[in-house]
Order: structure tokens, then C-alpha cells, then sequence
């Protein structure tokens, strides 16, 4: 499930927390990667869990509406096709799917208000009006309804935002792109009918990948470090603050670690993260120095790429 850009994201959290504190336990940071790439996955069951959630607030208004003493026409003949969504059902009766998430306690029970306003918001929208007046009724347009509910209600959501913070501090930074991950899969559930749970890691390599790029960057922080020191004057080393540090140290292991990886990906993976992470003229420091740094080791044959190509 996690990719490159999302495991090297966790990696510098990590590193960045043990510089601070000054510990270099090899086997504890391990352990808390591990952790924090596995609850990406527990993010991916809550976050599908949630158009169930919606259909259960759907189901009452409507069930409240009936019981009304003068009910109105819609009220008492009400458009059930949302309730009704096909895609939902599988999700609603994917017992192995439903039972991890009691298991884990990634349920939406406790968050009732959340629903009830999110529900309240999305049938105020052009596309749910759209899709409950459209005379398809087809798990194809369920599906892409239910993807429409992702694409269009939880990017800057503050309130869903607030509760993964309370849920999990790993989950912080893994909304978009968990979400990205469930529009991938939202066709495949469609077309298999049950849920299958994304493992951690798209490759195994990338497992190895991220303890290695962890613990070698953990162990070579001191002596990059100085090596940072030694490239720059006074002025600035004032001004490289500890997260762009942290980047650059990583940036050299990576470089040194993984001999398939062009220098060209490194540089720009490392200046990306440092545009969401740092300062503002981050990506600039970290470029300049990073590219550098990179090609100074190239040059005394510190680094060497096993392909053509990979250290231009």
C-alpha cells in the first residue's frame, strides 16, 4: 500500500523525533516504523467504512420521516436509492472487512455528529442530486458515486481532520493519500465483490527499504552531519535548521544505501518533502546542498550506481 514517497515521509518523522531527543535506539525506531507504515493500512478500513456510516444516517432520516404524523410526499414516498447503493452492500457484507474493523476499533459509532453534518453537507451537492435523480441503477454508478463522496468532501475537511489526529498520531499525514489508494481499489471491490485489505507494502523490497533507509540514516547521522559542516560556512550552518537536516542526512543515505536509485530521483524526492516539512526556502537549501554533497561522493567513489544513467 505505502509507496516510496509516503515510507521516506515516516522515515524523516522519525529521525527527525530521535535527533531531537538525541536517542539512537536502533531496534525501538524500527519497531515504531513498522507501527506507523501498518496504521496507514487501519486508515485505509476506516476511512471504507465510511460510506456505511452514511447510509445508516440516510436509513434514519427517512425511517424518521415515515413515522411522521402528516408526513410530506417525499417523506412518505422517499428516493431510497442511496440506501439502497449496491457498492455499499458489498462493503456492508463483507463480514472478514467488517470484522477487522470491530477488531481494530475502526467503527464510526463514536463519531455520529461527524456523519450526521458530512451527510447533511454532501445532499446540499450538485453530483449527489445528480446521481439520485438519474434513472441508472447500476453498481458501476453506485461505485462512482461512492468515489465522488472521497473526491469531494474530505480534502481540507478540518472536523475529519480532528478526529485521525485523536484516533492516531500516525494517521496525520496519510488522508490524501490513503484516499487515493481506496478511488484505485473502489473499481476492483466493485468487480470482485468483497474487500481485499491493501498489505503494507506495494513490493517486499520496500519493507527492506524503509528499515534499512531508517537504521543507515540513524547510524551515519553524526558523521553526515559533519560532513554538512564541512561544505558550508558558519552563516550557513546558523541557518540549516534541524529538519533540512535531517533531509540532507537522509538524502546522502539513500544515495550511498541504494545503488538502483538515480541521484536525479533522491535530489527532488528529498526537496519535495522538504517543501511540506520545512521552511520555505527549504527546497532551495536542500537542493543546492544535497546536489553537492552528492556529487563531491561521486566524485571520490562514496557512491556507486550499478546502472546507466542513475547519477546524472
Amino acid at each position: 500500500m505505502l509507496n516510496r514517497r509516503l515510507i521516506r515521509v515516516k522515515v524523516f518523522k522519525l529521525l527527525f523525533g530521535k535527533a531531537m531527543q538525541g536517542s539512537d535506539s536502533l531496534d525501538q525506531a524500527e519497531k515504531e516504523l513498522m507501527l506507523s507504515c501498518g496504521k496507514t493500512v487501519e486508515l485505509y478500513c476506516f476511512l471504507l467504512g465510511l460510506p456505511a456510516a452514511l447510509k445508516e444516517v440516510a436509513q434514519a432520516r427517512i425511517d424518521a420521516g415515515k413515522m411522521k404524523f402528516r408526513p410530506t410526499p417525499q417523506e412518505a414516498n422517499p428516493n431510497t436509492k442511496f440506501v439502497d447503493n449496491k457498492f455499499i452492500e458489498i462493503l456492508e457484507n463483507d463480514t472478514a472487512f467488517h470484522a477487522l474493523c470491530k477488531k481494530k476499533g475502526l467503527l464510526w459509532g463514536e463519531y455520529d455528529s461527524f456523519i450526521k453534518k458530512l451527510f447533511a453537507s454532501i445532499i446540499t451537492k450538485e453530483y449527489y442530486n445528480a446521481y439520485m435523480e438519474s434513472p441508472e441503477h447500476s453498481l458501476k454508478e453506485d461505485a462512482e458515486f461512492i468515489k465522488k463522496i472521497y473526491e469531494e468532501e474530505l480534502e481540507d475537511n478540518e472536523v475529519l481532520e480532528d478526529i485521525l489526529e485523536e484516533m492516531s498520531l500516525y494517521w496525520m499525514d496519510d488522508l490524501a493519500y490513503t484516499v487515493n489508494v481506496i478511488l484505485k481499489n473502489i473499481p476492483a471491490i466493485a468487480k470482485k465483490g468483497v474487500v481485499d485489505v491493501p498489505q503494507t507494502f506495494l513490493k517486499e523490497d520496500d519493507r527492506e527499504y524503509a528499515k534499512k533507509l531508517l537504521s543507515r540514516s540513524i547510524l551515519n547521522y553524526d558523521e553526515y552531519t559533519e560532513l554538512v559542516s564541512s561544505l558550508v560556512s558558519n552563516w550557513d550552518l546558523e541557518r540549516l535548521v534541524a529538519t533540512d537536516l535531517a533531509l540532507i542526512v537522509m538524502g546522502v543515505t539513500e544515495a550511498v544505501t541504494f545503488e538502483s536509485i538515480p541521484l536525479k530521483v533522491t535530489i527532488n524526492e528529498f526537496v519535495d518533502i522538504s517543501k511540506y516539512y520545512s521552511t520555505p526556502n527549504s527546497k532551495v537549501f536542500v537542493n543546492g546542498l544535497l546536489d553537492r554533497i552528492l556529487q563531491q561522493m561521486v566524485k571520490d567513489g562514496k557512491i556507486v550506481k550499478s546502472g546507466r544513467g542513475l547519477v546524472e
